[in-house]
């Protein structure tokens, strides 16, 4: 895909979302990064479900602490491997109290310091916590970036360098978000929404997006 394809691209979908954030609930960075680990191999709603009466009972790295691994685990165990996310939340709570003064680090050596927390979670809170310009590349995005031709790439880490290297700088921030709801609500894994997508005549995805478009000018 050329820039200028990429350029249209990507003012199309912030036209469509002019404020793209995350769904997972919180108030505080703390809450988020407990949150995006939470949400490892499982959807934001069912971690939204748990984090609702998690925080409200404990919502800071003292508190959560203090609640130990069993207990933690009895607001979590709907979420899948709620038993190893259970013990890395109270060894990374144990981490920022006893290194950061209960805060939440800043960069990304620190953050992927922390029990539970590897590249794709560091990018989340890099981007979403502090603003600053990181993709992390989820099954979603990565989907996005093959089908579409954006930022194809054989490995999660290909296409965030790719789309790092090649985004427009006025969607760089935006773009972790744009693309993870355009993936999860309209370029779905099984049924992509190709007759309704507004990039549709713009995306590589031609298996899909021919009968699409053909199915469009027939009934327009």
């Amino acid at each position: 895909m050329n820039a200028v394809k990429r350029a249209e691209l990507f003012t199309r979908l912030h036209e469509a979302t002019p404020v793209p954030q995350t769904e997972l609930r919180y108030r505080t960075r703390f809450q988020l990064l407990i949150a995006v680990i939470l949400s490892a191999q499982a959807t934001d709603v069912s971690v939204n479900r748990a984090t609702g009466p998690l925080f409200r009972a404990a919502g800071t790295p003292q508190a959560i602490r203090d609640l130990g691994v069993q207990r933690l685990k009895r607001y979590i165990r709907t979420i899948g491997l709620f038993n190893t996310k259970a013990n890395n939340i109270i060894k990374t709570c144990n981490a920022l109290l006893r290194e950061h003064k209960g805060r939440v680090p800043k960069t990304r050596t620190a953050l992927e310091a922390l029990p539970g927390v590897g590249r794709k979670t560091a990018n989340v809170i890099l981007n979403t916590a502090f603003g600053e310009p990181t993709i992390a590349v989820d099954t979603h995005i990565f989907r996005v970036a093959n089908r579409t031709g954006i930022a194809p790439g054989a490995n999660v880490l290909q296409v965030e360098k790719k789309l790092l290297d090649t985004t427009p700088e006025v969607f760089l921030k935006d773009a972790h978000h744009l693309l993870i709801l355009h993936g999860r609500y309209t370029c779905k894994a099984r049924s992509p929404e190709c007759t309704s997508c507004k990039i549709a005549d713009l995306c590589d995805y031609s298996a899909k997006t021919a009968a699409a478009l053909s199915r469009q000018h027939s009934t327009g």
